[in-house]
């Protein structure tokens, strides 16, 4: 089944149920590119995301860290990768985002917007975006190259 495009609107009691929802639309590997403006939820997402996949770890933005890794209960490598502090394109590879951009691990990324060039083609984008003070809209869409 070709996933083109899938939408939710939902309120922060719901998160754990749209997380849920969600997942189901997610590779096992590849690379996720979370889109939102700041404080829209992104990092809360990835969290609810790694609690449906029984990530046992604290999960919490690698704002400093630029990668955090966690282990879901069947083993599965998640990769979680926030670029916002990145200062350029040289700077996030150094940091190792292009290794594990092709690591074979399933990689969210915050702040993909910044370094569009370094995902690859085939990256799924997930958009959340504040509908008012309660809810929430999240999007996923494939790149346009793929529909």
């Amino acid at each position: 089944m070709m996933i083109k495009k899938a939408e939710w609107v939902f309120n922060l009691d719901e998160l754990d149920d749209l997380a849920a929802s969600v997942a189901v639309f997610l590779p096992s590997s590849g690379v996720v590119a979370l889109h939102g403006a700041m404080g829209a939820g992104k990092t809360t997402l990835i969290a609810a995301l790694c609690r449906h996949w029984g990530v046992a770890d604290a999960v919490g933005s690698p704002t400093f860290s630029i990668i955090n890794e966690y282990r879901a209960a069947n083993g599965r490598t998640i990769l979680h990768m926030d670029w916002y502090r990145l200062r350029d394109a040289e700077e996030a590879l150094q940091a190792g985002v292009e290794d594990a951009l092709y690591s074979g691990a399933l990689c969210l990324v915050e702040w993909a917007e910044k370094y569009p060039d370094l995902l690859p083609a085939n990256t799924l984008h997930l958009h959340i975006e504040p509908v008012n003070s309660g809810l929430r809209k999240v999007q996923i869409q494939k790149t346009p190259e793929l529909i």
